[in-house]
């Protein structure tokens, strides 16, 4: 399909960026459970995610085509309304595992158990309206180039956040999008079992030495120019994080005592059970960082700090 000439319909809900590459603005400014989407027109037209209104996806599709969605991993804001792509080619990580086809499934990978997985098909999936993915088209890996003629997006992957989390590099524009690396204020997220500090921090650092030209994130407006101050503040968020865990700890407390207290969501997550999975990890990961470093000792189960 050629649709170099074909136009489509810009509104508010919809941003140019660069020469044919557009911002799908999601609702709630594209906070979870919605996330932005990137749309890049050429030969073939491609959309990077489905985490923004479902109309505007398929009034984009009905315009010009969409003849690709590649997913960036598979966190559910960003694959939430894939389905209604599904008659157009569909890309996956090379990473994302077979959970993906069955929420239950889905579910258990995100949260540990085969019990908190099935609550969270029935929490997450139904209130994001999920559906599973189906077999892909293709597989995509690190250093693959998806060339449309008006653009060269390389795809590079980005663990730490998910193990089939990818950020995206258009070269022609120097267009950086790094997805989930997404400068919030609640900081870096890594609270499903794959989610991992060290990993993570060092995707980060990969990825803001690309010569970009601005960078954009799954769940922020694009920052033109130099960025380098936003990427600086996330990765500072990793020791922000690790400070406020330490600080929790008092005169010491077990990893439940730290989960139900949670540290990170202040228990306002829409469902305790999931909440309890998130806290869980990402305390234990910045309690092994602690233990460590010596500034916490393990007693019988019990996290102490070292005076």
């Amino acid at each position: 399909m050629n649709n170099k000439n074909m136009r489509f319909t810009e509104d508010k809900q919809v941003q140019r960026i660069a020469e044919n590459i557009y911002l799908l603005i999601a609702p709630q400014r594209g906070q979870f459970p919605y996330c932005h989407g990137f749309l890049f027109t050429g030969n073939r037209n491609i959309l990077i995610d489905a985490g923004a209104d479902e109309d505007l996806i398929l009034r984009i599709d009905r315009e010009i085509g969409i003849d690709s969605l590649v997913i960036s991993h598979s966190h559910p804001d960003h694959i939430r309304r894939w389905f209604v792509l599904n008659h157009r080619k569909l890309l996956l990580p090379a990473e994302t595992p077979d959970s993906v086809y069955d929420l239950n499934l889905l579910g258990e990978r995100f949260t540990g158990t085969r019990e908190r997985g099935i609550r969270w098909a029935d929490v997450i999936g139904k209130t994001l309206g999920l559906k599973p993915l189906r077999e892909p088209d293709g597989r995509y890996s690190h250093g693959d180039i998806f060339d449309i003629g008006t653009a060269r997006i390389e795809a590079i992957h980005a663990p730490g956040h998910l193990d089939d989390h990818y950020c995206f590099f258009e070269h022609l524009t120097g267009t950086l999008i790094c997805t989930d690396i997404d400068f919030s204020s609640f900081g870096p997220w890594y609270g499903n079992p794959e989610g991992k500090i060290k990993p993570f921090m060092e995707s980060v650092v990969r990825i803001m030495s690309i010569p970009y030209s601005r960078v954009c994130t799954s769940h922020k407006l694009p920052h033109e120019g130099d960025a380098s101050g936003r990427f600086s503040a996330f990765l500072a968020a990793f020791g922000r994080q690790k400070q406020e865990v330490y600080d929790f700890l008092g005169s010491g407390k077990t990893l439940h005592e730290i989960a139900e207290g949670s540290p990170f969501y202040k228990n306002k997550f829409m469902d305790a059970v999931i909440q309890y999975a998130f806290e869980e990890h990402m305390a234990g990961e910045n309690l092994a960082l602690l233990v460590e470093e010596g500034l916490v000792a393990v007693e019988g189960g019990v996290f102490v700090p070292v005076k």
